[in-house]
């Protein structure tokens, strides 16, 4: 008799049309939906759950509320302001890689809305593995130098805000030597990249062979000089400054905090987003954030206040995700413009 295996090699059909029902059965397809869109629906679910919180809670119509006492106009100047820090992160992306990106700074634009609304969106800061992929599909760069490079300007942003907490924590103590450690902390990065020579020269020693082309996209996606390290830098420092203190001024209107307590909440909130601990669009997260920074520097702990205090957290929240959300489409609206228009 003729075996099973002949038989198929004989007539095909019924392999192929078995692997063809396997791959295109609604039954069998719907577990590949769920593992491709299963983050998707995890960011949804956990957002949808969110929102009914702080309806149990506090209700949307208290939260809301906040804004009439400090007008809508503050609001829309807020995200304005957040917009221009976009824009100015975009800048230090476009001079950190001039050849690559000259010419197409829209388009930069556009990529670097997209991964910080991915960054925002999607938790454990799973987002940051989007930058390397939108940067070597748009302007052809290899992964190892835009990973290296992204990883560099993390450091930056991370520094940075360390930097502004240690500027409230010199202030609030006063001491020479609070001053002291702050002024070493600020130009450690200074020293960092004066030693990455040496550092490089280490790392391809003690690495594999294999491994030393890698080595050179890292070096690569490090500043090129002195200069471009001085103008990242800056920009970085200007950019969560800036950030830093719009979110405190906003929060200081809706918290009825203290100037102290306001800084300690906006920086308590971005620490939180760029920290790996990170949920789905900062829920739950980023409010949080702003709580504690905001009692670390002294916010008053009574019921009422607290309550207010959350509040606030939560409004300041949502103007993050906001203004996230108009710059994603206005770089969209940008772009397609100046396709259509050419």
């Amino acid at each position: 008799m003729p075996s099973k295996a002949a038989d198929e090699a004989a007539d095909p059909k019924p392999l192929y049309w078995g692997t063809y029902y396997m791959k295109n059965s609604p039954v069998a397809s719907r577990p590949m939906w769920l593992i491709r869109h299963g983050m998707t629906l995890l960011t949804v679910g956990i957002v949808a759950l969110y929102a009914v919180f702080i309806q149990w809670v506090w209700g949307w119509e208290s939260v809301f509320a906040l804004w009439n006492g400090a007008g809508w106009d503050t609001a829309a100047l807020a995200v304005a302001l957040l917009l221009l820090t976009y824009v100015l992160r975009t800048w230090r992306i476009y001079d950190y890689f001039p050849k690559e990106t000259g010419g197409r700074f829209g388009v930069l634009l556009r990529l670097v809305q997209v991964h910080n609304l991915l960054n925002i969106m999607l938790p454990f800061r799973t987002g940051e593995a989007s930058f390397p992929l939108l940067m070597k599909r748009e302007f052809g760069l290899p992964l190892a130098r835009s990973t290296a490079a992204l990883f560099v300007m993390r450091l930056f942003d991370l520094h940075a805000l360390l930097a502004a907490a240690g500027t409230g924590l010199a202030l609030q103590h006063g001491h020479l030597w609070a001053w002291a450690l702050w002024l070493v902390f600020l130009v450690a990065p200074a020293l960092a990249f004066a030693l990455r020579g040496t550092v490089l020269r280490l790392a391809r020693k003690a690495l594999p062979a294999k491994l030393a082309k890698l080595m050179d996209e890292v070096e690569l996606g490090l500043p090129a000089d002195a200069g471009a390290f001085a103008r990242a830098w800056g920009a970085t420092l200007v950019n969560w400054f800036t950030k830093v203190a719009v979110l405190a001024w906003v929060l200081g209107l809706l918290g009825d905090l203290s100037v102290a307590a306001s800084f300690g909440g906006s920086l308590g909130g971005e620490i939180s987003s760029v920290l790996p601990i990170h949920a789905p669009g900062g829920v739950g997260t980023y409010p949080a954030g702003i709580t504690a920074g905001a009692l670390a520097f002294g916010a008053s702990t009574n019921e009422h206040a607290l309550s207010e205090l959350g509040q606030a957290a939560v409004n300041t929240h949502l103007l993050v995700i906001i203004s996230s959300l108009v710059g994603t489409a206005l770089s969209l609206l940008a772009v397609r413009g100046k396709r259509a228009a050419g």
